[in-house]
């Protein structure tokens, strides 16, 4: 059985590849002159995208918070685990607010175009780079700092 503080580094490669693949779609299908909202072909996974990637974002935040407690009950403290659960707060917040616009955009059946098409872009570049930082961190606190993992003694 995998314990509860595994769970975390399984869910949080979900938000991670569905965000960036909401912006890398909507920034290609744009440059390709198609509609990225509404109920379009790319609006329709795009929102799905958008969605997905708050649902999982906020599993992985509240997994990796009970991972986190286990860690600090076995004696583990760290600026970078704050840095990181407090990001990973942010982007679980961040990625349930978008959901809930791009839902809109969709269940409205809104065709967004000029400058609010490029602010989606901006702010989807912006969410992007969020969890490419959040998840640089997380790497520290596994790869550098050995948390909830076992090292290979030599």
């Amino acid at each position: 059985m995998i314990s509860i503080e595994h769970l975390h580094p399984i869910v949080i490669h979900f938000p991670i590849v569905f965000f960036l693949t909401l912006a890398a779609l909507d920034i290609v299908a744009s440059l390709r002159g198609h509609s990225i909202t509404g109920r379009s072909a790319v609006g329709n996974a795009s929102a799905g995208l958008a969605v997905l990637s708050a649902v999982t974002a906020i599993a992985a935040f509240l997994l990796g918070d009970e991972a986190l407690e286990i860690a600090e009950a076995g004696g583990f403290s760290s600026e970078i685990a704050e840095i990181h659960e407090t990001l990973g707060m942010v982007v679980a917040a961040l990625f349930s607010v978008w959901a809930v616009v791009r839902a809109y955009l969709w269940l409205k059946d809104k065709d967004v175009q000029g400058g609010l098409k490029w602010l989606i872009l901006v702010i989807e570049t912006g969410g992007a780079a969020l969890v490419v930082t959040t998840a640089y961190f997380g790497g520290i606190l596994v790869y550098e700092l050995g948390v909830n993992v076992m090292r290979t003694v030599q």
